[in-house]
């Protein structure tokens, strides 16, 4: 994989991690306060979830309970993981020594951050318990607890560690999203997800994963990244952490690259490989521009800025900050230093790398035919070893579709996802997991041009062509048309389409 694949992926692609997941305000609470008064703000949380078929989307999988910790913040509302809530049909939580259980709301979900909001309608359930209150980024080599449920009791867990570092790092939840992470040696295991973890009375992180491949190594959710959450659900909605939408390379270590680009002497920074289109930056920024400065903080040949006395990753500004707030550039071009404004959005790839949770996956079916776009959930469904197990072509879309894909107008990939047998498709079954580029001569971009395709007057034929076949599939259009509603009753498909993907 070329450098620049690696400098672009590494936001979205996922190291091996495990996640642990098998009002009025009232006083915060003070550095002095004890362990039982601790306790009594955790909370254990049970979900039932039910994942959607990705192949035949109107299906779903079967039910499965899982078991998590929160705790209790301000506003009567629960801090969790995303994780212990996803694709969830029902959440109930209980505290330690009250035998009953309450039926929890889930207010806001961040799965890019792996954060929820639950609250409960009987407030009761929030009678003797404090709100936690959020403290700052721990030191390294500070100690720390780690307050749960993990699997195996009933009763809060507590776990002592040690802070080794504070770092950008991959979310396992989304498989693709970095954010600051911190990493403790305290004993954090299934069931554990979503508790906090206290320094001096203080909320400094929120338990949510472990490394697989190594013992006693587990990640907290920083308060930097909680404060985020927190402050982009003020609005009633959560719109996501955004980003500028570039990619880059640590270029400037190599001397004869510095002369190369005519960097003056002395200058430190990262250099452009690739502007994501439609982005915050297209237009702004080339490939090989040296970016130094992103608003007052010195960006180093690493990537790296110093800030609040660590150095961390320079997209700590960018996460610092809201979706529609803009940061400053400062960068050289052919030796010229120039500035720029640019405004943080969502700037997501057409091909989005990230899983997906809590809504319904869209399709169109025509005469058996199951077309479904392109997405990390789909692909997954070859196995634990997806990545090297489906088709080439899908591998080579997903690992680089942000380079292949030249139309701006295009918003999706849709693929055949599955054929229903019948009379009038049974030639059909070499297509299958096949990117669908044209219908009749029109050009398929997103979901719904299919539907359009598919209701088009033709002479007599449907053609069909593929982005990985030279052979097009064609169908008797008005055999299409007469079998598409026994095929639907046949298979018991409830509906031809689900353009919306409602949760």
């Amino acid at each position: 994989m070329t450098q620049s694949k690696v400098a672009f992926i590494r936001i979205f692609m996922a190291v091996v991690f495990l996640p642990l997941f098998s009002s009025f305000a009232q006083p915060l609470v003070t550095p002095a306060q004890d362990n039982i008064t601790l306790e009594k703000s955790v909370v254990m949380i049970r979900a039932v979830a039910q994942e959607f078929d990705y192949v035949t989307p109107w299906k779903q999988r079967p039910m499965n309970q899982g078991l998590g910790s929160g705790f209790i913040i301000e506003g009567s509302r629960i801090l969790t993981n995303a994780h212990n809530v996803a694709n969830a049909k029902y959440v109930e939580v209980k505290k330690q020594n009250l035998p009953k259980r309450y039926p929890a709301i889930i207010m806001y979900v961040g799965h890019d951050c792996d954060l929820a909001l639950l609250t409960v309608l009987d407030k009761s359930f929030f009678e003797g318990a404090i709100p936690l209150d959020l403290g700052g980024l721990p030191e390294v080599n500070s100690t720390v607890q780690t307050y749960g449920f993990p699997v195996g009791g009933q009763q809060v867990s507590i776990t002592e560690g040690v802070v080794s570092r504070v770092q950008t790092g991959t979310y396992s939840h989304s498989q693709a999203d970095s954010h600051l992470v911190i990493q403790t040696d305290a004993a954090i295991n299934p069931g554990n997800s979503g508790g906090p973890v206290v320094q001096d009375g203080k909320v400094v992180g929120v338990a949510f994963q472990g490394l697989r491949e190594a013992d006693n190594i587990g990640y907290m959710i920083p308060t930097t990244v909680i404060r985020h959450f927190l402050e982009d659900v003020q609005d009633r909605q959560y719109d996501s952490f955004g980003s500028l939408g570039f990619s880059f390379f640590a270029g400037l270590h190599n001397e004869s690259y510095v002369r190369y680009l005519n960097i003056p002497e002395g200058i430190e920074g990262i250099v452009v490989l690739n502007t994501l289109m439609h982005s915050s930056v297209e237009g702004v920024l080339q490939r090989e521009d040296v970016i130094t400065k992103i608003d007052d903080y010195n960006i180093d040949n690493d990537g790296m800025i110093r800030i609040d006395g660590r150095f961390l990753h320079m997209s700590e500004i960018v996460e610092r900050k809201q979706i529609g707030d803009t940061v400053k550039l400062v960068f050289y071009r052919n030796g010229q230093e120039n500035a720029a404004d640019v405004r943080i959005a969502l700037n997501r790839p057409i091909l989005d790398y990230a899983r997906q949770f809590d809504q319904q996956p869209r399709y169109v079916v025509f005469a058996g035919l199951t077309f479904v776009p392109v997405t990390r959930n789909y692909l997954e469904v070859w196995g634990r070893n997806w990545v090297s197990d489906i088709p080439p072509f899908l591998r080579y879309l997903f690992s680089d579709s942000i380079y292949l894909n030249k139309d701006p107008e295009r918003k999706e990939y849709i693929v055949l996802s599955e054929i229903l047998p019948d009379e009038v498709n049974v030639y059909a079954e070499g297509f299958k997991d096949s990117v669908i580029e044209t219908v009749n001569g029109k050009k398929i971009r997103t979901l719904s041009d299919l539907v359009e395709a598919f209701q088009q007057d033709t002479n007599g034929f449907c053609i069909l062509e593929f982005a990985d076949s030279e052979m097009p599939l064609v169908l008797n259009a008005e055999a299409a048309k007469q079998r598409h509603s026994l095929i639907l009753e046949k298979y018991q498909v409830p509906a031809e389409r689900n353009l919306e993907g409602k949760p």
